[in-house]
């Protein structure tokens, strides 16, 4: 009996290291890409003499055209040891950030190039993010996820917060080549964090079927979507919520930066500082489950979140406008703070594990293709009517979005997939 729970601890002590790795990795990588904000199309307009349309291309078909090349990934996936992956999809990001700087000192950078960057790390991106939520279900077990997904979430987060003013002060003083070096570096960090984790993997075994059936496999994750209430529910609520606000965010930045001439630090300041409302959301989404149950902060918070985009009509020049930006933003990111751990936690839970990877990567195709064809909607909208008249249209729609939410009968029942069970979660500071 000594023996046995010598090597249960021993078990317990391994998986709370081989957890610290992984959300290391994925902090350092996430500091990095917030660095990076608004870098991209800094380097399309002031190094490549971009053009307004030119720099909404660059954002828009970077996210679609990365999802539909990573439609198939979910199943490759799936088949393959999780750490791997990721391994290998932080060198692929990596290597592709790395070549603009390269490219740019040679003075043989092109729009072209940045376009094939941003499609090839986002691909990668959608990759990773598959591999590491199916491994996370692997490490973490049980109710463990809430307070995982919360560790998550608030470093998220703290890295949107402090990365876009840092990166805005770094562009402003060094320009913008330098912060997607430190964006690139960001990713050979993380692999080298996974590669220190010791623990085991996971992988679905590879079954040998026709190739027809391999192409069908590829709806594999929207059927099992559809099939569970709660997740088709939680889906059409996160893809359609994620498409408004990102809908906003081009022909806001034409507003800040184009009509009301904020500067890039002021800009980052915008967008920097509410992110701070998200950590607070992320560090009481568990005691806040704890208290009331899942289904009423889920509930609340998802409600919450759906009134504050209206706010930004009112937005104006000057520090007002700041102000008002903070205001809105803030409230709205503290309760995404909430909302989020809570959702990833029931998406993990009711997801088996030889599904996971195509559930997030069915989810997350999904949400970029819909943010991307959003953010050219709504491009032709402003045009149309004016900039705070689409965002005002964002905001009206955003408020029936909570009508999608799972349903209290849904919620409660218990999970079909996941035994509450699992190694502990070290949850000290």
């Amino acid at each position: 009996m000594f023996e046995y729970t010598r090597l249960s601890l021993s078990a317990h002590g391994r998986r709370s290291r081989d957890f610290a790795w992984l959300w290391s990795a994925y902090a350092v990588s996430t500091y990095g890409t917030w660095m990076a904000f608004g870098a991209f199309p800094f380097v399309a307009v002031y190094v490549l003499h971009a053009t307004a349309i030119d720099v909404a291309v660059l954002e828009a078909a970077g996210l679609a055209v990365a999802a539909i090349v990573a439609f198939p990934l979910g199943p490759w996936v799936e088949h393959r040891a999780k750490r791997t992956v990721m391994i290998w999809m932080d060198l692929v990001r990596f290597l592709a950030m790395a070549s603009v700087p390269v490219a740019y000192l040679l003075d043989v950078l092109s729009y072209g190039q940045l376009l094939i960057v941003s499609v090839v790390s986002g691909t990668a991106s959608i990759a990773f993010t598959a591999a590491s939520g199916a491994y996370l279900k692997y490490l973490v077990r049980g109710d463990r996820l809430l307070v995982a997904n919360g560790r998550f979430e608030s470093t998220s987060w703290v890295a949107t917060a402090a990365g876009p003013p840092l990166g805005g002060a770094l562009i402003a003083l060094l320009g913008p080549v330098v912060t997607i070096v430190a964006n690139a570096l960001s990713y050979l960090l993380s692999a080298a964090g996974i590669l220190c984790i010791r623990g085991g993997d996971v992988a679905s075994p590879r079954d040998e079927v026709h190739s027809g059936a391999r192409r069908l496999d590829l709806l594999a994750g929207w059927r099992f979507i559809h099939r569970d209430p709660v997740l088709r529910r939680l889906f059409f609520n996160s893809v359609l919520v994620g498409g408004l606000i990102m809908a906003t965010n081009p022909i806001l930045a034409v507003l800040l930066l184009g009509e009301y001439h904020f500067s890039a630090l002021r800009y980052g300041l915008a967008f920097g500082i509410p992110a701070l409302g998200g950590f607070v959301g992320a560090r009481l989404s568990s005691p806040l489950v704890k208290r009331y149950g899942r289904y009423r902060v889920m509930t609340t918070s998802g409600w919450l979140r759906s009134l504050p985009l209206v706010g930004l009509v009112f937005v104006q020049p000057g520090v007002p406008g700041l102000v008002t930006v903070i205001i809105v933003e803030g409230l709205l990111i503290t309760c995404m703070g909430v909302f989020n751990p809570i959702y990833a936690t029931e998406r993990l839970q009711r997801t088996p594990p030889d599904h996971v990877a195509r559930v997030l990567s069915t989810w997350t195709v999904s949400s970029r293709l819909l943010q991307a064809t959003s953010m050219v909607m709504w491009g032709v909208l402003a045009t149309l009517t004016g900039t705070l008249a689409a965002i005002g249209v964002a905001g009206v729609l955003l408020l029936a979005t909570p009508l999608l939410l799972p349903k209290r009968s849904h919620l409660t029942a218990p999970y079909p997939c996941e035994p509450n069970q699992g190694a502990p979660l070290d949850t000290r500071e």
